[in-house]
């Protein structure tokens, strides 16, 4: 599997510093490269195909979760819906999905908190279509494909709002996004909702093109770690010690971008030259812009702000009966607790 999409890296991230503890018992021999986890619960951490989550490998192989005395069973899924199954049954302790998956899942009755934002999607969340259809209010009537009740899915439905459509005045094909790009390449639909690398995949057909994307809707489409209450509640020290790692990760990118390519373009199954393609799509969040987006706003930027809309619009659109308890769905104390450690 490959890609949703890495931000361009260069120059944004604020984080100075690999939070670095040693052992609390003394190493059994002198030259230990890596101190060992002294957290006694091994965290099951969920990620699938967005380049948001890809920083997830690097700090695996880069050995950064050891360094921040964590011990971390890191699960790939090929399929993005499976990961938000497995956190809502319980069979991990957190994963990386997006923010109205998250109200989703709390809506149905999960009870999960949000304690990082890695991303926001600017691009790589597309909506493509055929030859001859140019404009949103050119998808009435047609048959169009998209992994039902995912963010592209959603993305498709603010684009219909946009024009004064609903997905009743569409030919909806609920497809896995694969399957979707693949049933657009071969012409058996008109239009297709995917995200990266599956947009090049959907590319392939003559004539396509993009017809609006997430660049069109800021702030529509943002990706976070979500953990379960329960286990934030018990285990509170190893939840710090990921979101320590995570920055320290990105600083380690930072620091060694080619090394960490070659990571990342190997877990997405794709050339460094083709990841590198897709930098332009999603935003990596700094230390600051975490802290900025879990304060109360009057825009999208703002987390609480744009959990409300989202759940509204889920609401309207019939993809939850019922909005969500927003109350205690963001922790921002975690990456509080990072920036205080780390002032930049």
């Amino acid at each position: 599997m490959k890609i949703r999409r890495l931000l361009a890296w260069f120059g944004i991230f604020l984080v100075s510093l690999i939070v670095t503890v040693s052992c609390a018992s003394p190493p059994t021999t002198p030259t230990t490269p890596t101190p060992t986890p002294t957290t006694s619960t091994s965290v099951r951490i969920g990620f699938s195909a967005w380049p948001g989550w890809f920083p997830w490998q690097v700090a695996e192989e880069a050995k950064i979760f050891a360094a921040n005395q964590v011990a971390v069973d890191l699960k790939w899924f090929d399929g993005y819906l499976d990961s938000i199954n497995a956190l809502t049954v319980g069979q991990l302790d957190g994963n990386s999905q997006t923010l109205n998956d998250t109200l989703s899942s709390v809506a149905a009755g999960s009870d999960q908190v949000i304690v990082l934002v890695n991303d926001n999607s600017t691009g790589n969340d597309q909506i493509i279509v055929r030859q001859g259809i140019n404009a949103i209010a050119d998808l009435k009537g047609k048959k169009v494909a998209a992994e039902e009740g995912t963010v592209d899915h959603f993305l498709l439905l603010l684009g219909l709002q946009k024009a004064g459509l609903a997905q009743k005045d569409i030919e909806f094909k609920p497809l896995e996004t694969g399957a979707a790009a693949a049933a657009f390449a071969a012409g058996q639909v008109d239009a297709v909702g995917v995200f990266a690398p599956f947009t090049t995949k959907a590319l392939e057909r003559s004539g396509s093109k993009v017809l609006f994307s997430s660049k069109d809707f800021p702030g529509a489409i943002s990706d976070h770690l979500a953990v379960s209450r329960k286990f934030l509640q018990a285990h509170p020290q190893e939840v710090q010690a990921m979101v320590n790692s995570w920055f320290a990760t990105l600083d380690f990118i930072q620091k060694n971008q080619p090394q960490a390519l070659e990571i990342m373009a190997k877990r997405a199954g794709v050339t460094v030259a083709e990841y590198k393609d897709y930098d332009a799509g999603t935003h990596i969040f700094s230390v600051a812009e975490n802290l900025k987006a879990f304060e109360p706003g009057q825009d999208m930027t703002a987390l609480p702000f744009a959990a409300k809309q989202i759940s509204q619009f889920l609401v309207s659109s019939g993809l939850i009966k019922q909005a969500p308890d927003l109350s205690n769905l963001f922790d921002p104390q975690f990456v509080k607790a990072y920036a205080a450690a780390h002032p930049s």
